[in-house]
Order: structure tokens, then C-alpha cells, then sequence
């Protein structure tokens, strides 16, 4: 299953720090992760023992991580598994412990967008860098975070710190994505009609208040000049396009003139067809 965002008719994206999940205890999770790993142009995803195994072999399992991919199974499939913290860091240069918890262990404690930002930077010269992540239920051991080089840990509510796993791995992946790609949004709103000049607003105006005018709007006489530049600013402050006047203009004289009377001959016609008499 994938996602109404999905279009794989583009370049796909890949590279970044390498994720870890290290002892991850649903196979859904697995899944959630490669989805937000994929969102952010991650492609490196290693576990470490998975409590279900990895390729689980029991088939509902199976099937729920690859739901919850959603169109990232790319990354399942090419997931490595590993049976220790060690063995899944041994070629990285740099990594970051992801924590809710202060360990008093004397790291570096970073968020996701400082860490990211030098990141970034230190991939690009040929780097290796990566974060992991801990079980669900218990975030690492102590032993996890003490081979780690720095503690990666999310501004939250003190409160309830405690994060998804995957919305730990989407944050991450939101920073590096940023810093290594930018933050140009991948559509716009195109522009379908110039901005409208001030006199076909004014014109527009002109017509409104005299109809309104006309209908005794602006009551008492004495506040009419202070009403009138209030709609007008109102208007202004919509930045209206041509299509936005006519279309307003259309609307007022829709609500002046009445329904529109249908032509001569429509009109004619639609009695022949009702009344079944052919015309001359």
C-alpha cells in the first residue's frame, strides 16, 4: 500500500546518518520507521536483535510491518540485521544515542536540529555518521548509550517525554532532510490570475456601496464614511486578484439583478420539449 504523496516517477532521495533500532520489539514499528526513513530520503536502516526476528517469519507480522511502509518496503527489504550494538556501528565514525533520559554519562547532549546541521556538513566531506534508537518500552541500556559519541534528545513536555519510535526516527529525519536538502516546499500556489489594479477595485467598490447605499446599509448617516473604509480596507487586505473582483462583482449583481433570464430561445425550446409540440 502506499501513500496518496508517493510518485515514483521522481528521483528518489538517499543517504543521510544510518538509523539503528536496537532490540526494536514490534514488527510494525519496523515498518513505521522505513516509512518515515523514506519520507526524508533515509536509506541505511540496521536492527539490532529484533525481539520477532527479521525477515520475521510469521506471515501477520510480516504483512503489518509491510503495511505500516506504506510504499517504503525498499527499506524493509534491504534492512541489516546485526546481533550487537557493536557489530551495527562498527563502520560508523560518529554516533548519537537517541534518549529521553539523562544517563549522567558526560556526553554532549544535542537536539535533532543541532545534530543534524553538523551532520550534514561532515556526511557531505565522507563521513559516516548514525543514531540509534532504543526498544519501545525502555529507550537503550546504559551500555547502548556509552558507545555512543554524543546524546541526541528531543525538546518535549517534560511530562510525558516519552516518543514513538518512528516519531523519534521522523523528527530526525526532519532536521537531516532540512539541513542536508533545504527547506524549499516541494509545490506552490500558482499564481492563475494578476494581481486586480486599483481602479478596477475602486470600480468595483463604487458599485457595492451604491447598491448598498441604495438598500440603507450605511445607517446612521453620520457613521457611513467610517463604514465605507472599513469594507474597503477589508477588501484590500485580501490582496485580490483580477478572477477575485469579477467574481465578487458577478456575485453583487447576482444578488441585485436577480436569477439570470434564460434566452428567447432556450426558453421556446424547453416548452416544445415539455409540451411535446413541435415549433413551425
Amino acid at each position: 500500500m502506499t501513500g496518496a504523496g508517493t510518485d515514483h516517477t521522481k528521483p528518489k532521495l538517499e543517504g543521510g546518518p544510518t538509523i539503528v533500532l536496537v532490540r526494536p520489539q514490534l514488527a510494525v514499528n519496523i515498518g513505521m520507521c522505513a516509512r518515515a526513513m523514506a519520507n526524508f530520503g533515509l536509506s541505511d536502516l540496521r536492527l539490532v536483535a529484533p525481539r520477532e526476528g527479521w525477515p520475521t517469519r510469521d506471515p501477520v507480522y510480516r504483512e503489518a510491518s509491510y503495511a505500516a511502509a506504506a510504499g517504503a518496503a525498499h527499506l524493509l527489504d534491504s534492512a541489516k540485521l546485526y546481533e550487537s550494538v557493536r557489530e551495527a556501528i562498527a563502520d560508523l565514525s560518529f554516533v548519537y544515542a537517541a534518549t529521553a533520559r539523562g544517563r549522567g554519562q558526560v556526553k554532549p547532549v544535542v537536539t535533532p536540529a543541532t545534530a543534524m546541521s553538523s551532520t550534514a556538513l561532515r556526511i557531505k566531506a565522507g563521513e559516516r555518521h548514525g543514531v540509534m534508537f532504543g526498544p519501545e518500552r525502555t529507550g537503550l541500556d546504559n551500555d547502548d548509550v556509552a558507545l555512543a559519541d554524543s546524546i541526541l534528545t528531543f525538546p518535549v513536555n517534560p511530562a510525558y517525554a516519552s516518543l514513538n519510535l518512528a516519531q523519534a526516527v521522523l523528527l530526525t529525519g526532519y532536521e537531516w532532510f532540512r539541513h542536508a536538502h533545504g527547506e524549499t516546499l516541494p509545490f506552490d500556489v500558482t499564481e492563475r490570475s494578476p494581481p486586480a489594479t486599483r481602479e478596477m477595485t475602486l470600480a468595483f467598490f463604487d458599485y457595492l456601496e451604491k447598491h448598498l447605499d441604495e438598500r440603507q446599509f450605511f445607517r446612521p448617516e453620520t457613521k457611513k464614511p467610517v463604514m465605507s473604509r472599513n469594507l474597503r480596507n477589508m477588501f484590500h487586505r485580501m490582496n485580490m486578484t483580477e478572477q477575485d473582483v469579477r467574481t465578487l462583482w458577478g456575485v453583487v449583481v447576482r444578488l441585485v439583478e436577480g436569477p439570470r433570464r434564460e434566452p428567447k430561445k432556450a426558453s421556446r425550446r424547453k416548452k416544445e420539449e415539455q409540451s411535446g409540440t413541435p415549433g413551425d
